[in-house]
This record gives C-alpha cells, sequence and structure tokens, in this order.
C-alpha cells in the first residue's frame, strides 16, 4: 500500500494506474475509520474497480467557529493498518497547507441541494465538502468514488457537482452500516459517555418506526416523519434539530403523498452531533 501525501505524487500515482487502463475508484474519509468505511472500498471494488485509493483529511474548511475540527479523532497509524486489511492499493494524506496554500481563494458553491437541513444549520459546510472533493477528484482520478448514504445530503451535493462541471466520474451510494442495537457507525459516536450512547439509538429507532408506519400503508410524508420525530423528541437527552421527508433525488420537500420519500434527522445527544435517514420506496427499504 503506497502512501502518498502530496497532490503531485496523488496525481501521479493516479496517472501510473489509468495508463494501462486500470478502472481507479476513490473512497474520501476524514479517518478515524470503522466498518462503515471499509465497507467503501470493498464496494468500490464490487464496482469493478482494479485499484482502490483512500484519502484522509479532516478538512477544516467544512467546519464552522466552535464546532469538533480541533477534537475531531485522528488516528492515523491505525486507520493506516485498517486500509491495508481492507485491500487499499494507496492513501492519501495531504496536510492542510497542501490542500489550502498560502493565498487559496477558490471555492465550489452547490445551490439549491446544499440549502436547509444540515446546511441551515452549518452555514459554509457544503461549500468546504463541495470543494474538497473536487480537489480529491481532481488529484486522484477515480472513475468511481463512493460515499456513504449515512451523509445523505453530503452525497446529494456531491452528486449534483459532478453533474453540473461534467466530471466523468460515478458516483456510487453505500449504505449505512449500522452499531447492533440499530446506532448508525460514525466517528463522533466516539464522544457519547455511556448515557448519551443509549439516548442515541433514538435516532435510529425513529426512522424505524417511520419506516413501519410507510409499509402499513402511510403515504402522508408530514405523518410519517412524525413518526420519527416523536420517538426522538420522547428523549430527555436528545435535542432534536430536525426531521424532514424529502424527495430522495433534489431533496425537495414533499407536497403531497408519495410512494418515495427519504426521512432525515438530526439530533444533539450530549456533545455529538449525530445524522441519519432512511429511504422508504413502496414496499422496500433502502
Amino acid at each position: 500500500m503506497e502512501i502518498l501525501r502530496r497532490p503531485r505524487e496523488m496525481q501521479a500515482w493516479a496517472d501510473f494506474q489509468r495508463a494501462p487502463g486500470r478502472r481507479v475508484g476513490l473512497v474520501p474519509t476524514m479517518g478515524d475509520l470503522h466498518e462503515g468505511h471499509v465497507s467503501l472500498v470493498r464496494i468500490a471494488r464490487e464496482q469493478g474497480c482494479d485499484v482502490v485509493a483512500a484519502t484522509i483529511f479532516v478538512n477544516p474548511t467544512q467546519f464552522g467557529p466552535g464546532e469538533d475540527y480541533e477534537r475531531y479523532p485522528r488516528d492515523e497509524e491505525r486507520d493506516l493498518l485498517i486500509l491495508k486489511g481492507a485491500g487499499t492499493a494507496a492513501v492519501y494524506l495531504p496536510g492542510v497547507h497542501d490542500m489550502y496554500p498560502e493565498g487559496y481563494q477558490t471555492f465550489v458553491e452547490v445551490g439549491e441541494v446544499s440549502r436547509g437541513l444540515c446546511g441551515a444549520a452549518r452555514p459554509g459546510h457544503f461549500r468546504g465538502v463541495a470543494t474538497v472533493v473536487a480537489k480529491l477528484f481532481h488529484v486522484g482520478k477515480p472513475h468511481v468514488a463512493v460515499f456513504g448514504e449515512k451523509d445523505y445530503q453530503q452525497l446529494a451535493v456531491i452528486r449534483r457537482m459532478v453533474r453540473d462541471l461534467d466530471l466523468d466520474i460515478e458516483v456510487v451510494a453505500a449504505p449505512t452500516v449500522r452499531e447492533a442495537d440499530g446506532l448508525a457507525m460514525s466517528s463522533r459516536n466516539k464522544y457519547l459517555e455511556e448515557g448519551d450512547r443509549k439516548a442515541a439509538r433514538c435516532l435510529s429507532r425513529g426512522l424505524f418506526l417511520a419506516r413501519n408506519l410507510f409499509l402499513e400503508g402511510e403515504r402522508d410524508p408530514m405523518r410519517v416523519a412524525a413518526a420519527a420525530r416523536a420517538a426522538i423528541e420522547a428523549e430527555g437527552r436528545a435535542a432534536l434539530e430536525y426531521v424532514e421527508a424529502r424527495d430522495p433525488e433534489t431533496l425537495r420537500p414533499l407536497a403531497g403523498p408519495s410512494n418515495r420519500m427519504t426521512i432525515l434527522v438530526a439530533a444533539h445527544v450530549g456533545p455529538a452531533r449525530l445524522i441519519d435517514n432512511i429511504t422508504l420506496q413502496g414496499g422496500e427499504t433502502a
């Protein structure tokens, strides 16, 4: 497994892989890896990629004032062992000054899909996400890039950016990986003490209740979302930020009954801001 730390090194690696016609996969991460990240590498390979590269970069431009940039979990040695075990061919680990050298002033803005939901709570967050992902795409030169559905709005933003900028990259969505009790895997779960950890299950519990209501035939998005809202609001340790039903493709609010909807939730539990979602369609969930 090759370790690359400079943009030119990553570009040279990508060029070398692509020259003989190898299909390149890319898995961007912020490190502190768990099974959810490992599944992204596996899915990239299942998409026919001959080689898969991962990136590890805690991106300062997607954190707002007072957020957890400084304390975001970092463990490079452990992450590299995990990626090596997953069969990753290369890892790109740029420094902040490699990504944003002195005088840096270029950013990528994605419009409507980045507004509302997490975009409302974290101004500038998706500008930082779109910018860093665009830069990683330019140096990693992937045919396929894999992102987790847990960060659903992020996935929508990246898909919109790829479409609008005519990037020749296939963006693949990977299903959310959950703990045995239903909690979506997240690096921020490490912030939770025992009591908060149990309380955090209210997010997935609410989503599963919404799913059950949908499977029983309810198609009113407001009523389906209300089932999730009630479960989260019933948990005293959780401070609900939002519960919304949106169109799975556009993330626009649904105006009436629908056979397809994504329920997205965000809540603060203890020191952690947690997000989760579930997509409902017909008699199935995704």
